[in-house]
């Protein structure tokens, strides 16, 4: 792969150390020249807060020879100027988390272009001057507002300086147009993975018109599935954290353990969990079969999609990290991928993106 993509997710605390050697290990493992993406947020930390972005500060002010041996990429707060707590019984443990409050319904609530200013100043502050953002994008798209004004926002601190280039996250195909005739836009980042490929992805962002019209590269978050395509989620004990996980299953489990939005998800619900563990296990049949790890395919089927998307898998330990990165040198065949194609249909994977609950909008494909 000639450039990278690290996702710092959600999770609990990660001591300094375990965190600079899994960045430093992936950056050290590129072919000369290339660069590690970072992906970072202003809401990638344990109360949803920018404890992700200190990190990276800390990082760079200890190593800064890698600043720019990296790419860093930050999204903008899904956040109002309220700050609610999700009721525990829902949500458990997550802490503090940013959400506007309509008609009686908890609702993330897209940054609005009087936001963004806000948002790129604060996550400045927290990078401390040791690393530039060289791409920064809004978390979700509100379509009460025209993205044309939020690029333009955009475009004014690029012009000041503050970033090099902008993007969008999880947004439609028209949208990027729309943003793209404002200013050309770098990075789409959407979900895919092989449990979530939706008819948007593949008609509409992964387009081959779309991505043959602009530049944009497309950074597919969570290509393991939030953690399910690599096998260790064993049952649904585990994802509501009543068992304890070996040290094997740690890197999907500690996100399920940790954050009650996982645990929310529709996927992992009772009605569908048996349904999709089908999914699971065939595709882990089909990594052993071509002797990869599951997240390791999950990887690799991602970027076989097109030159444009990046696979941006999460990790926060090196070994995790190279294995990660390793995926992306496996090359799949057409045979391949058409085998995958068949597990893909002969398993629909049930419940799609959304959460168990319609409290709570994601402002999917915005």
């Amino acid at each position: 792969m000639s450039d990278a993509l690290l996702n710092a997710s959600i999770r609990g605390p990660v001591p300094d150390e375990q965190a600079f050697e899994s960045i430093k290990s992936g950056i050290d493992s590129l072919p000369a020249g290339a660069k590690m993406i970072l992906n970072s947020a202003e809401f990638y930390g344990p109360k949803w807060d920018i404890a992700n972005l200190e990190l990276l500060a800390r990082f760079f002010e200890k190593y800064p020879e890698y600043a720019d041996r990296t790419f860093l990429s930050v999204k903008a707060s899904a956040a109002s100027r309220v700050e609610l707590h999700f009721c525990p019984d829902f949500l458990g443990a997550v802490g503090r988390c940013h959400a506007h409050l309509r008609d009686d319904e908890l609702k993330v609530r897209a940054p609005q272009p009087e936001d963004l200013r806000r948002s790129v100043d604060n996550c400045i502050k927290a990078l401390r001057g040791t690393k530039k953002i060289d791409l920064f994008q809004p978390a979700r798209i509100d379509r009460d507002v025209k993205v044309e004004d939020s690029i333009n926002a955009l475009l004014e601190m690029l012009h000041e300086g503050k970033i090099d280039h902008i993007g969008l996250s999880e947004c439609s195909a028209n949208t990027l147009r729309r943003a793209h005739a404002v200013y050309p836009i770098s990075i789409a980042e959407i979900e895919i993975s092989p449990m979530a490929y939706e008819e948007e992805t593949k008609k509409g962002t992964l387009d081959l018109s779309v991505m043959t019209e602009y530049t944009t590269d497309r950074a597919a978050y969570s290509p393991l599935g939030r953690g399910l395509t690599t096998g260790a989620i064993k049952d649904r004990e585990q994802v509501q954290g009543e068992r304890p996980s070996t040290d094997d299953e740690s890197r999907a489990s500690a996100m399920y353990s940790t954050t009650g939005l996982h645990k929310a998800l529709k996927v992992v619900q009772p009605e569908n969990w048996d349904h999709n563990r089908r999914f699971i296990e065939a595709f882990a049949a089909y990594a052993a079969k071509k002797g990869c790890t599951p997240a390791q395919l999950s990887i690799a089927w991602v970027a076989a999609l097109g030159d444009k998307v990046i696979p941006l898998p999460g990790s926060s330990r090196k070994d995790r990290t190279l294995e990660n990165l390793h995926g992306g040198d496996i090359v799949l065949t057409p045979e391949d991928m058409a085998a995958i194609a068949r597990i893909m249909e002969e398993n629909p994977v049930k419940g799609g993106r959304g959460l168990a609950t319609d409290a709570i909008d994601l402002k999917l494909w915005g």
